[in-house]
């Protein structure tokens, strides 16, 4: 039965800078041909996601789900199905297909390296990242096992189609033998770029969209995807949202991928739809994640084998370290 229209729509984000972009490429779209005005909220909260459901009072009509939170989300039943009649999700890439989820944007786990270290060329893949004799110098990691426990495999030879489930004691066995080369153990996306440029360390593991924000400001910075973790931020709507049949009209506008392309350019983040990369200059369009060439060398992270393992790893992973210290 279709709804009644109404005069506007609550969109509940995690917000900052995020916030304007996203009225940018998809709000204002939605707005001009629907008629329908965004009222956008922030930040995204699952516990407060989890009781407007079960309170049966939902304010939102569409909601940002943390990536460690959507299958919590899916499994306790708290989300609309997407409407594939509506959202025409035909070219997103398999792995960003599920019946409760709108894959916004993809994003990955890559190598960045600085150029003045290596003006011929830098590591293009775990094993080089790995290779200290090959590309001496300070490396430096995430402090969390996440893409770190999949880049030591790949490093250690497994093939990515047999990286799940991850073999614990051969990946840690693996980082043992780089924690030497570890100069900085960072916590915040904005030690990524900033470390290469003071000198702290020569190459990273980093997030594309930060090493893509300091190479467009001019940073002697590259990236590199060989063997990039991807993982993809959802969208959803909640079970029993408000205007729920206009939530689905708001996901077909952002499965446009010349809306995509604007939020690709903005943060260097892929938009599900491939032909979004047609949509940004020339030069920025191989800095993508979901760049033909770029996606087949990485792999997707299997988020479900994390949310059933991730509590046990992590306090292995805090164990390793203080073996270390």
């Amino acid at each position: 039965m279709s709804q009644e229209k109404p005069q506007s729509i609550i969109v509940n984000t995690s917000g900052g800078e995020n916030g304007p972009m996203l009225r940018e490429a998809y709000f204002n779209d939605f707005e001009a041909t629907t008629g329908v005005k965004i009222v956008d909220s922030s930040p995204a909260d699952f516990g407060r996601l989890r009781a407007m459901v079960e309170s049966g009072n939902v304010e939102y009509t569409v909601t940002e789900v943390e990536s460690e939170d959507a299958w919590r989300a899916i499994e306790m039943n708290l989300l609309e199905p997407i409407d594939d009649k509506i959202v025409d999700r035909s070219k997103f890439p398999p792995q960003t297909l599920n019946p409760y989820l709108y894959p916004i944007s993809t994003y990955s786990t890559v190598i960045g390296y600085s150029t003045e270290a290596f003006p011929e060329g830098g590591p293009t893949n775990w094993q080089e990242f790995w290779d200290v004799k090959a590309f001496p110098g300070p490396r430096s990691m995430r402090n969390h096992p996440i893409d770190n426990l999949e880049a030591a495999l790949l490093a250690d030879g497994v093939a990515p189609e047999e990286l799940y489930p991850l073999d614990l004691d051969r990946a840690f066995a693996k980082l043992d033998e780089i924690y030497p080369h570890v100069t900085v153990w960072w916590t915040t996306g904005a030690q990524q770029a900033q470390q290469l440029i003071d000198g702290e360390a020569v190459m990273t593991t980093g997030w594309n969209s930060r090493l893509y924000a300091a190479i467009r400001k001019g940073a002697p910075i590259k990236m590199e995807f060989g063997g990039g973790v991807m993982k993809a931020a959802a969208y959803a709507i909640p079970r029993g949202a408000p205007h729920a049949e206009w939530g689905q009209k708001f996901f077909a506008t952002m499965a446009k991928p010349e809306n995509q392309g604007k939020y690709a350019l903005a943060f260097g983040l892929s938009g599900p739809d491939p032909d979004h990369v047609n949509f940004v200059p020339e030069d920025v369009r191989l800095l993508l994640p979901l760049h033909p060439d770029n996606l087949k060398k990485q792999i997707w992270m299997d988020q479900e084998w994390w949310l059933k393992n991730g509590q046990s790893v992590t306090e292995r992973w805090t164990e390793w370290m203080l073996s270390h210290n």
